[in-house]
């Protein structure tokens, strides 16, 4: 499934400045409940809430060749998380690469990602909105 990407700077710096945060060895990663995640399940095709997804990396980690690479491996270490053990949906996730980053392989990302999904409660029996699920 392709990524859905945070198009909207004040959205970023929302998730900077309001977001819950985990520091890992090759990224740092955000998170913000998507307020406008009912609207976009409305839109959706498949009528599910998704997550929106933004990657940044500086220009201090190298040329193009190097900031394209890295966002690919982010990219996949992402897939290969929520494939391994499926994360809730609804919510903003902005991964900013760390220096540690440019020898690193898809599989340390993972790591790490899953790392950061787990600490930041992304995985899990709690609903969307914090409460626990009802098990009937």
């Amino acid at each position: 499934m392709k990524l859905r990407a945070i198009r909207e700077n004040h959205l970023y710096s929302k998730a900077y400045a309001k977001g819950k945060k985990f520091v890992g060895r090759h990224v740092v990663v955000y998170l913000l409940p998507d307020y406008a995640a009912a609207k976009l399940a409305r839109a959706n095709p498949t009528g599910q809430r998704i997550n929106r997804v933004g990657i940044t990396v500086t220009k201090k980690l190298g040329g193009a060749v190097v900031r394209n690479r890295a966002k690919r491996i982010i990219r996949e270490g992402y897939r290969q998380a929520d494939a391994a053990s499926p994360i809730r949906r609804g919510n903003l996730i902005v991964i900013v690469a760390r220096s540690g980053i440019v020898k690193a392989k898809s599989q340390d990302i993972r790591d790490d990602m899953s790392a950061a999904f787990d600490k930041l409660g992304l995985r899990g029996t709690r609903s969307y909105n914090g409460q626990p699920k009802n098990s009937r």
